[in-house]
């Protein structure tokens, strides 16, 4: 009698395998395709399979071991999980030591679905100072003043149609335009209200009495096997000081506040710091991004906003936890690399 029923269990075993392996080949095969093409569609079907697939393996784990045992295992997974994260919170001193990157700012130095590794700050002045990045020390009075009116320090630089000013762009083919230094925050109200007709009244004519002073450069992009130009920040001028881009500065992650246009967590690029009394804040920039992010009204990251900085990245694995996410979406800037 005991060996029939260990017959039944044994073929009823079979089917659940079978259809596990197909599930996990499809579930394999969507994720491939969705890193490769980029297809929101592909990304929501790989994030049904993965739900259907925990689904499944917990129905037929009830099945084979019960309730009781199976909901010991998945307490103990967690538990396990735990345990690694605390110890990497320990040994890496952040809260956080693992993120991944959502975005295409930083190509060529990081790509979407990349598993990024991060050491937290314990001292800020001296990470700075062993990392050659350059600090600023502006008064307290100063910086609150640039804060209180970051409006007029979000400028950019975009080419322009000399018969239509209203027509930018931040990538411009092999016809050299003009270049000028527009405000941001003006240029996201119009297009918000669906007036980009009237961009071009967002065209300054100088920096003024601005803290931090942009000046830029004209650089070569490649979008899709092709080559074009755009207009870039290359340095900026604080207190007389000129700070040149520097790709060998570490890369940080910073947190944004619900006052600042970016959102989640941002891995860019350290530019320069600004010391005000005794706190420090971030200027950062994407690598592949055109400006610094305080150019697009995204506010200098106090140094407790920060993270941590990146010591290593492992590709494609983040991409699972984007699906999981439900960011499918490829944001903008993703077929365009500025050339380094």
């Amino acid at each position: 009698m005991r060996k029939r029923q260990a017959d039944r269990h044994g073929v009823q075993k079979k089917p659940m395998q079978y259809e596990l392996y197909i599930l996990y080949a499809a579930l394999v095969a969507s994720v491939i395709g969705y890193v490769v093409t980029g297809t929101q569609l592909i990304g929501a079907l790989a994030f049904v399979l993965l739900i259907t697939i925990i689904a499944v393996e917990f129905k037929y784990s009830i099945k084979e071991d019960g309730v009781r045992k199976s909901l010991y295992d998945v307490i103990m997974a967690i538990v396990a999980i735990a345990i690694v994260w605390m110890i990497l919170m320990a040994v890496l001193e952040t809260s956080s030591p693992v993120d991944v990157v959502a975005s295409c700012s930083m190509l060529p130095s990081l790509h979407r679905g990349d598993m990024v590794l991060l050491h937290g700050i314990p001292n800020m002045s001296s990470f700075l100072e062993s990392h050659n990045v350059p600090v600023v020390n502006v008064s307290p009075q100063e910086f609150n003043r640039t804060i209180a009116n970051i409006s007029s320090e979000s400028l950019a630089y975009f080419a322009y149609n000399p018969s239509d000013k209203a027509e930018i762009a931040e990538i411009f083919g092999s016809r050299q335009l003009p270049v000028a230094l527009y405000n941001t925050q003006c240029i996201d109200a119009f297009e918000s209200e669906g007036l980009s007709s009237r961009i071009g009244s967002c065209m300054v004519d100088s920096q003024g009495s601005n803290l931090i002073k942009y000046n830029y450069s004209i650089e070569n992009v490649s979008q899709n096997g092709n080559t074009y130009y755009t207009a870039q920040t290359s340095s900026i001028t604080i207190a007389n000081t000129t700070i040149n881009e520097n790709y060998s500065n570490p890369i940080i992650v910073y947190r944004t506040t619900s006052r600042d246009s970016f959102s989640g967590d941002i891995i860019h690029r350290l530019f320069a710091a600004i010391k005000s009394g005794n706190e420090y804040y971030m200027l950062t920039k994407g690598d592949n991004n055109g400006g610094l992010d305080v150019q697009f009204v995204n506010y200098p990251a106090n140094e407790s906003a920060v993270v941590g900085y990146v010591i290593g990245d492992v590709p494609y694995v983040g991409y699972l936890r984007l699906i999981i996410s439900g960011m499918f979406a490829t944001p903008a800037g993703c077929n365009s690399t500025i050339v380094r």
